[in-house]
């Protein structure tokens, strides 16, 4: 494990992020505390341990057994949870921005994002299609990939944030090559010296033979094949209604998927709880929740805190690799 802290950026302050963070450390032993950070609002975060009553103490060091925090004022937020507000979307930008530039500067071992609201962050005239889109620009990257992990089913998607037209022009051989390529690399990053892939089709049964459109001969096929010719063990395209069946029951480590809804209902279907969001082709590491805000219980101590652990587990485990 790296010396330096995992940052977990607060999300939203109108949402759960600083609950389920809040919950998820006060529930670890004292001395695993040390490891992580959270850069935020320490009002906010405070509002979130008198909600859940967490037996924690914030700190603006590192102290033994409490919660280091990193705040990072930012004007006019409403100061009460489940509140849409163009402020929390300006704070929950400024705190990724401390993350990067923490992590980049060899200050943090990584990063782990609780949940932001898309449309408070784009009021705020941050015009990102989500935390993926943000941490490319924020490092200068050329592209990125979006991973969801769990127990049984890995998906790493072709494209997420955007229409259905769009994702299957987007679908080109190349870019299919390299979500198969960036996919092989991180699975074996994990400890899978040959991960098995299976890429999903996009039309049904990956289009019978032009019957049903022939995107999958023309666009996904090759990229299959670009991949294959390299010495990665990829199948397909195979139909998307039963890849995940088949990798679910261990026959693939990995489904590259080729849009948001393709990957995203099987994952949240059999973990929604547990399933881990991983931005690859980054020169940092970071993992996610794999949820939203929830303005409508935020601030009522009920929302889950599982899915928040199991994102610090898997950033502690991209952190070893790093090192």
């Amino acid at each position: 494990m790296s010396d330096k802290p995992i940052v977990i950026t607060m999300g939203d302050p109108s949402g759960v992020g600083a609950e389920v963070t809040i919950k998820a450390i006060a529930s670890l032993p004292e001395a695993d505390r040390a490891r992580y950070a959270v850069i935020g609002d320490q009002p906010t975060l405070a509002r979130a341990v008198a909600a859940t009553g967490a037996a924690l103490t914030l700190s603006d060091t590192a102290t033994p057994g409490a919660l280091r925090v990193v705040h990072v004022p930012v004007a006019d937020l409403p100061g009460r949870f489940g509140v849409l507000s163009p402020a929390c979307g300006e704070a929950s930008f400024q705190y990724i921005k401390r993350a990067v530039e923490m992590t980049t500067a060899g200050d943090a071992a990584g990063i782990v994002t609780a949940p932001i609201n898309k449309e408070a962050l784009n009021a705020a005239g941050h015009h990102y299609d989500g935390h993926t889109g943000m941490l490319a620009h924020l490092t200068g990257s050329k592209a990125s990939w979006m991973l969801l992990a769990s127990q049984t089913l890995n998906v790493i998607h072709v494209s997420t944030h955007v229409a259905l037209r769009d994702a299957i022009t987007r679908a080109t051989p190349e870019r299919v090559a390299e979500t198969i390529r960036v996919g092989h690399r991180h699975l074996q990053r994990m400890g899978i010296a040959k991960p098995r892939i299976a890429v999903a089709g996009i039309n049904p049964h990956c289009g019978e033979n032009g019957l049903f459109g022939r995107e999958d001969d023309l666009q996904i096929a090759p990229g299959v094949a670009m991949a294959r010719a390299e010495g990665i063990e990829v199948s397909g395209p195979i139909s998307a209604d039963t890849v995940y069946y088949r990798a679910h029951r261990g026959d693939f480590d990995l489904v590259v998927a080729q849009y948001h809804d393709q990957g995203h209902i099987p994952i949240k279907l059999i973990a929604f709880d547990s399933a881990v969001n991983v931005s690859l082709g980054l020169p940092i590491d970071r993992a996610s929740v794999d949820h939203g805000t929830a303005f409508d219980i935020a601030g009522t101590g009920k929302a889950n805190h599982v899915n928040m652990l199991s994102a610090l587990d898997y950033a502690g485990k991209l952190a070893a690799g790093r090192r």
